[in-house]
Formats: C-alpha cells, structure tokens, sequence
C-alpha cells in the first residue's frame, strides 16, 4: 500500500490555487507560504487528509496583514484600554483608509507651497470649542500635560494637590511624568482636602503653573474638598485644567464630569484632554485655551516630538465632524433588553442555555468613575467565556458569579447577528 503522505498537495501547487494566490498578494507570500507549510505538517501528521491542505490553508487566512485582531466587546465597558479604547466610527474609518496613500496633510493645492499641517483637523476642533481661543493636537494626553511643564515650567514649581497625584496605568504616575521634565512639583493640601486657600500660599516667583487634575480614575468620597478652576483662576499664574476623559461640552448622563467647555469659562488658562475616550476618537492628547499660551505650546522643540500623524488628524477630524460615534451611542443606547430577549430566545432555540438578565455597564478608560449605566446582557455558562475569546470573531466578555455575561450596551445593534453566529459556533 502506498504512502497516503504522497497525496499531500506540492507548496507551488497550493500557492497557485486561485484564493490561494489572490491571498498571497494581499497579505505577502511569506505569510501565506507559512500557512501552507503549516497545512502540510498536519497532514503528515495525520491531523487533516491530504485533500483538505487547501481548504485548511483558505480557513486560516488571516484577514490583515496585522497581528491585531478585530474584537466585539461585550464587557459592558465603553472605553475599554485593553480593547483599544473608543472603537471609531466608520466615518473615520474611511477617513485612515483616504489618508493612507499621499495627501495634503501639510501642502496647499492652490498655491503648490507648504501649509499648516493638520489645518481641518484643527478647524473641527476650534469650532468644536468655540471659547478656546486656539488648539493644539499632541499623541495623548500624557503628552500633552508634558509638553506644558516643559514649556510653562521649565525649572519652576507646578502646584498640584495631593489628591490629584494620580497613577494613570500600566505603572506610569503623574509626577514622575512632570518631574521627568525638570520641574519641580509643589505639593499641597491632602489626600482628602485641599482648598483654593493652599494653593495660594504656595504660590511665589517659582511658580511655573497651577495644575488641576480630575481624578478621573478613581474617587475620594466622604469628608473631602477641593478648590474648583474659577476659584483658581484669578491666583495670577496660568491654570492647566486636565479634564482627561474628552468631553468638549456638559453631558446629560454624566453631571459630575468635567469638560472642556465648562473649564475655560471657569478660568482655565489651558484646558488638556484625551481623544479616544469619550470623544469617540483616535488616541490624542487635545489643548485648548489662550492664543499665546498655545502658541508657546506648539513652537516648542519638544512639539514636534509628540506630533500626531496624518492618520490621526484624518480620524480626528472625522470623528469631530461625521456622525455620532460608537462610545457616544453607547451612551445613549435604547432597547437593550429587548435585544437581549430576542438574542438570547434565538439561542436558547439553537440548544444553548442562555438567558437575558438585568447588567451595570461603565464608561471605563478613566471616565466617570462611580457612574453605572443600566443595561443588559446575555447571560451563558462559564465556558463560553474563552471560546469566545478564542472565536472568530473574538468575543469579549465577563464572568460574572459563574456565568459569561455578553453586555449588549457596548455591542452595536448592527453586530447582534455575529455575536449570535459566534455563540453558536461555541457549543
């Protein structure tokens, strides 16, 4: 009896299978080359027959040429870090792909000469604000709050509250960011109380700026205090307000947020914020306030190190422009439970125990602390949890006292359909 390996397909044949080879020239021959070598070891390991090494190779076709794999998230967390936080909008979607190739980022079409880069993209977001006198766009926010230390600071004091020294993530701090600069931070008040008071009385010819960080991450309830932007504003020194969570105007839902809006008609002298939480946007650090400072702002060395790409001021703009993005409408999404009845009764009619059950979802990414927004969920045993994860698509969930809860407030409606696909591919 012959060999059964004999049967297993030659690489150049399986490369030239026509998905195969319209594969290869979107995601590089390497990639797929590999796919195929893989292919074959199965079957000589006698995992699949000989005659499925191309279907095989076709079912394993990543869809880009990134390692970063599209996710649904289910969480019940809107802006979730480690899901990339504010999944865009298709409009700035659209607007990466258009600005990919060659643009004119930084050229003037009529006159053929160099112009401002990013100029709509700024033109959005001054319109956007209308009380800010002028605005800046650096990489993050952490970039933005360095880039006012190292240009309102430099070998000054930034009074800063106790309570407002915050960890942002992944280890990193706020005054080891500021420090990092050279500057010097002052201090006062303490965790729980600092009045407009303590600020004044550490304030002297060193002082570079006054900082006012929201704790967005977090919250000091109880016997507290703080002194508010207008009560800092008129100390004689510039006030950087960092707002962090990126809401440009007051939010019904979310009272107790700062926004950008609010702060410069306290008083703030610069306004810091982030673009991809609740703007809805790409990662950005946003400055908004007085023309001069921002000027210094933006023609200091350091600027152009923390300078945003083209794809970044396309999103940005698009997001500021288009249409309501997804965390947005996350916020104000309707008809959750009626959604959760209908997909977990669809499931329940394919053989898989699921139900619909009352969920809490949360803004997250260091946004409205403490805030719980009703919503609803589908409600599975345990172990779908990392079949989901490991599906395709992915799914994301929580586990909840032993049950997988897929929360619908963070999943778009247009995507209940795949969430239901992949739950039953699970069982």
């Amino acid at each position: 009896m012959g060999d059964p390996r004999r049967a297993i397909p030659r690489t150049d044949a399986v490369l030239g299978e026509p998905r195969i080879a319209k594969a290869a020239g979107t995601l590089g021959r390497d990639l797929v080359k590999s796919l195929v070598a893989a292919a074959q070891q199965r079957a000589r390991a006698g995992e699949i027959e000989p005659g499925e090494v191309v279907a095989e190779v076709v079912a394993r076709l990543p869809a880009t040429v990134s390692s970063l794999r599209p996710v649904l998230n289910a969480t019940g967390v809107l802006v979730h870090t480690n899901l990339g936080r504010a999944p865009l909008s298709a409009a700035a979607l659209d607007a990466i792909v258009a600005a990919g190739g060659a643009t004119d980022v930084e050229f003037a079409l009529e006159t053929g000469e160099r112009a401002k880069r990013g100029r709509g993209t700024l033109a959005a977001l001054a319109e956007a604000v209308p009380r800010a006198e002028a605005v800046h766009v650096v990489n993050n926010n952490a970039a933005a709050l360095l880039l006012c230390a190292l240009t309102l600071a430099p070998g000054k004091e930034i009074v800063v509250s106790r309570g407002e020294l915050v960890e942002i993530g992944d280890g990193f701090r706020i005054p080891d960011l500021l420090a990092s600069t050279g500057a010097r931070l002052r201090e006062i008040g303490t965790t729980n109380r600092t009045s407009a008071d303590d600020y004044a009385a550490a304030i002297g010819p060193g002082t570079g700026f006054v900082l006012k960080i929201h704790p967005s991450n977090y919250r000091v309830t109880g016997f507290t205090s703080a002194a508010s932007v207008a009560e800092l504003a008129g100390l004689g020194v510039p006030v950087v307000a960092d707002v962090g969570s990126g809401l440009l105007a007051p939010h019904p839902l979310l009272p107790d947020e700062p926004d950008v809006t609010t702060a410069l008609a306290d008083g703030a002298n610069v306004v810091t914020a982030s673009g991809d939480k609740l703007l809805g946007g790409p990662q950005a650090g946003l400055l908004f306030g007085d023309a001069e400072l921002l000027q210094r702002l933006r023609r200091h060395p350091a600027a152009r190190a923390l300078r945003v790409d083209k794809l970044t001021l396309a999103a940005l703009e698009a997001t500021l422009r288009g249409p309501e993005p997804p965390v947005r409408a996350a916020l104000l999404a309707e008809n959750l439970h009626q959604r959760a009845e209908a997909l977990a009764a669809s499931l329940r009619s394919a053989g898989v125990d699921a139900e619909a059950v009352d969920s809490t979802a949360v803004v997250g990414g260091g946004g409205a602390p403490g805030v719980e927004l009703p919503s609803a969920a589908v409600a599975l045993p345990a172990r779908y949890a990392e079949a989901l994860r490991l599906g395709e698509p992915a799914v994301v969930g929580r586990i909840v006292r032993d049950r997988c809860l897929l929360d619908l407030r963070t999943v778009s409606p247009a995507d209940d359909a795949a969430v239901r696909e992949a739950v039953s591919r699970c069982g």
